[in-house]
């Protein structure tokens, strides 16, 4: 028995295997050219459902980043009972769409979710037991720096506050030692801004919680990356050139608002405009002043000595005033108790000197050296700085078109100002008040803000951008079809039935009813009345009469 392969048994083998002829293949039987139509109406529509979803769809914004599963599924199923659509994105990151973004954050808020992680001196809590002295020291850095981002969070103008604290290890050698630092990110809250003073008092609160860091080491910048602190800010606060234009600005802004309440209900709110220029005297100064009395004289030292003698003849004793102190003084005489009676009543003799009575001395010579203390006064003066030097003001009044101002007005409004910025001569100070046309502002010549920034812009492009997709899916694709399909069902429908056997003479077929099986089964007068009837049941039912043809086919084949 041979195992060769005939010509008839190759060609009865398969050919090579190809995708796109099986493809057309497919394509090409009637029942898939039928679906043809309805399949491409499917997929335009497919494809305007998608273009309508991707530009109709509002687009996400992340509400939450970095939280952990138990806040997701608490954050979704608190989303999902408020009917806010919220999705999880591949970062892990809670994001909801951005016209319900203030909506989920107010409820979220209400229920007080997220509920934060263990954060502070709390991480402390959860460390195992023999962890390394490297993990600690993390630990323990990482929660300052939460307790410190909690209290920098507790100023209102701060929403979010994170910090990172750059701590070197203790070292021993002089040459190896390096001071901490930190950096502070601020996320501020919308339309406000921190001031110096509030800048300065988070660079303090931070160099004062970490042991050995200086002010000066404190870096604060927020979300927009603008540098909020500035060298030399911690410690002594703004440099002289800072204080001093800050200074001078508010007494400017000062005068200037006096200046809007005074002429706004006399000229009218937009009716002028006015501009102060103040000279400060931003120096300290300190005088001492000493005077003297050369009137009269008080005596600062004596010194000198001068005699006399008594009346009774007796001399007295000379030299320096005070030696006298210094001598015994005389013997002293007793009463005796029992002697009261006579004591009261006996006189001392005439012209005797009554017992206790001093002696009177008569001066005779002196001689003294005298120190006078010259009168002095001394005065401290200190000048406060912050005296207003000069103060220069200028005032620009709107002048309607046809309707001057008149010199009496300009003069009195002069007067006004003056009076409110209290106007000082002898200082030199400046007012100037002058009446011109105002030119006509840049965004109203334009006409005001361009429409294409205005609010409702995007979102009425977006729908009009999803409207013009659909209707051109409609109009392009769904139109067309629709159009050839009943073009194809009217042809079908009012096709003539043409004449058994050829029309004689060039003469118009004649309609005739379609054919059936039974008038084939009854057949005709002729052969060919039977044939005419074969062509008019093939014409009109083509799929059967294939069917018939295929039969025969294969009982010829057997």
């Amino acid at each position: 028995m041979s195992n060769a392969l005939t010509p008839t048994d190759a060609a009865r083998m398969p050919a090579t295997f190809n995708p796109l002829k099986q493809v057309g293949d497919i394509l090409a039987q009637p029942a898939v050219k039928r679906s043809l139509p309805f399949l491409f109406l499917v997929g335009l529509v497919a494809a305007g459902w998608l273009a309508w979803s991707m530009v109709a769809t509002s687009p996400q914004r992340i509400l939450f980043a970095n939280v952990t599963d138990s806040d997701k599924a608490a954050i979704t199923s608190a989303l999902q009972g408020a009917n806010i659509a919220a999705s999880i994105d591949d970062s892990g990151s809670i994001t909801v769409a951005e016209d319900q973004y203030h909506k989920a954050r107010m409820l979220l808020a209400s229920q007080n979710l997220p509920k934060a992680a263990p954060g502070g001196y709390a991480i402390l809590d959860q460390l195992p037991m023999g962890v390394s002295r490297a993990v600690e020291g993390e630990r323990l850095r990482q929660a300052r720096e939460t307790e410190l981002a909690r209290s920098i969070e507790e100023i209102d103008s701060v929403a979010e506050a994170r910090v990172h604290l750059a701590t070197p290890e203790a070292s021993v050698f002089v040459r190896d030692h390096a001071e901490p630092s930190a950096s502070v990110i601020l996320k501020l809250q919308g339309g406000r801004a921190l001031s110096e003073a509030q800048v300065r008092s988070i660079v303090n609160l931070v160099a004062s919680s970490v042991p050995g860091m200086q002010p000066d080491a404190v870096t604060i910048v927020d979300q927009m990356g603008a540098l909020l602190s500035k060298a030399g800010a911690g410690a002594g606060g703004n440099s002289l050139g800072d204080t001093r234009i800050d200074f001078q600005r508010r007494i400017e802004d000062k005068y200037r608002t006096q200046l809007i309440q005074l002429l706004t209900p006399l000229i009218g709110a937009g009716n002028f405009t006015a501009e102060v220029q103040a000279d400060v005297d931003l120096d300290e100064n300190q005088a001492t002043r000493e005077s003297y009395d050369k009137q009269g004289g008080v005596i600062r030292a004596e010194q000198g000595a001068w005699t006399g003698t008594s009346k009774d003849g007796n001399p007295q004793p000379g030299g320096i005033p005070g030696a006298l102190s210094n001598t015994p003084p005389p013997a002293s005489t007793l009463v005796a108790p029992n002697a009261q009676g006579q004591a009261a009543n006996t006189t001392p003799p005439a012209g005797a000197t009554p017992p206790g009575t001093p002696p009177v001395t008569q001066k005779q010579s002196d001689s003294f050296a005298r120190t006078f203390e010259t009168g002095k006064e001394i005065s401290v003066t200190r000048a406060v700085p912050g005296n207003v030097k000069r103060l220069s003001v200028a005032v620009l009044l709107r002048e309607e078109p046809g309707k001057p101002r008149g010199t009496v007005e300009i003069a009195q409004i002069n007067e006004l100002v003056k009076a409110a910025v209290g106007f000082n001569a002898g200082r030199q100070d400046q007012v100037t008040v002058i009446s011109r046309k105002f030119s006509a502002p840049a965004e109203a010549a334009a006409g005001g803000p361009a429409w294409y920034d205005a609010g409702w812009v995007p979102l009425v492009a977006r729908n009009a951008t999803a409207l013009v997709i659909v209707l051109l899916v409609l109009f392009l694709g769904v139109r067309p079809l629709a159009k050839a399909l009943l073009k194809k069902r009217e042809d079908v429908a009012h096709r003539p039935a043409l004449a058994i056997g050829a029309p004689d003479d060039g003469a118009a077929p004649v309609a005739q009813p379609p054919v059936s099986i039974d008038m084939l089964q009854q057949g005709g007068n002729g052969y060919d009345d039977r044939v005419g009837l074969v062509r008019g049941f093939t014409r009109d039912n083509p799929a059967r009469a294939a069917l018939a043809v295929r039969d025969m086919i294969r009982a010829d084949a057997q």
